[in-house]
């Protein structure tokens, strides 16, 4: 039988004086009350409580029992409430894994999420690898690959950005705009090495499809330092939208060849599981998820001829 049910039973029969009061209170027939006290009895070897048609009294090895369970079941149900409470109220520290490339983008987010859940410490895991969630006790990692090797992690999707081609105004007034993909092979690139095939672009028109070796200027794998060399007017950046996202608002890059679609790059959120999800976890995650759903990553943008920082309806 369930031992904390026959402490229960033991502890509400002796405060209730009575069997059928403590099954009452528990929702329990008076039969399995009944046996749960027995049971109890029975695998302590000593009888706790003297029955008669009457009353009921407590033996003296069960007012010793008794003292003691009572203490050790207020101890369990505050311990209880802590728990319920950390689960509907945010608390303790969060364990962020994220690239310096996602870890750059949402610190600025997080001065809202701890305004919202002040109980709540952020600590960012900055690492250009992925991490192992259990091992390395990271409670939500943000990823760029699409499934997760151990079954056991969960992913909720966060966002999917097109990848654009960008050059800041000081590039195109001293080299103009690309004369179509072609001519991306002699321009200088700026190229993030991190993608499954960076020297090779494989872009897409309707139907049509053209795939461009890229010899890059510049080659890193962080795409700050690329966005920072665009902005210097060094060359043509291929990066997702999300990161030059503020920079094309400000006009400070403009899309190019923006008729041409690249393959997207989706954005996961990994987590260890749904089930008995601690509000940290579970707050965090959400916010995220509103704050991506609120900007607009997927759509194309104008050409540069006509509003560099302008959307496309």
């Amino acid at each position: 039988m369930d031992r904390w049910r026959e402490v229960e039973v033991f502890v509400l029969t002796a405060e209730l004086g009575s069997l059928s009061k403590a099954a009452e209170a528990l929702g329990m027939s008076n039969a399995a009350t009944s046996r749960h006290l027995s049971s109890l009895e029975e695998r302590l070897g000593a009888r706790l409580i003297h029955r008669s048609t009457r009353r009921l009294t407590l033996s003296e090895v069960g007012e010793s029992y008794y003292s003691s369970c009572r203490t050790f079941l207020g101890d369990m149900r505050e311990a209880d409430t802590a728990v319920n409470a950390t689960s509907l109220n945010p608390t303790g520290v969060l364990r962020v894994s994220a690239s310096l490339f996602f870890s750059v983008h949402i610190a600025p987010l997080l001065d809202e999420y701890t305004a919202r859940y002040p109980n709540v410490t952020v600590h960012v895991e900055v690492a250009n690898r992925y991490h192992d969630l259990v091992d390395d006790n990271i409670d939500v990692a943000i990823r760029a690959r699409e499934y997760e090797n151990d079954s056991a992690i969960m992913i909720r999707r966060l966002a999917q950005t097109r990848r654009i081609l960008t050059v800041s105004p000081e590039y195109l007034a001293k080299h103009g705009p690309p004369e179509g993909v072609e001519s991306l092979s002699s321009l200088p690139m700026l190229i993030y090495t991190y993608d499954k095939s960076p020297n090779d672009l494989v872009l897409r028109r309707g139907k049509e499809t053209a795939q461009v070796k890229l010899k890059g200027l510049l080659e890193s794998n962080d795409g700050h330092v690329l966005r920072a060399a665009a902005l210097k007017g060094m060359g043509i950046l291929v990066q997702p939208k999300c990161v030059v996202y503020d920079d094309l608002i400000a006009g400070r890059l403009i899309s190019v060849l923006d008729e041409w679609d690249m393959p997207r790059l989706q954005i996961n959120l990994a987590f260890q599981s749904r089930r008995h999800m601690s509000a940290k976890v579970r707050t965090f995650i959400d916010f995220l998820v509103e704050h991506f759903h609120r900007m607009d990553y997927e759509s194309k943008w104008t050409s540069f001829d006509r509003d560099p920082v302008g959307l496309e309806n």
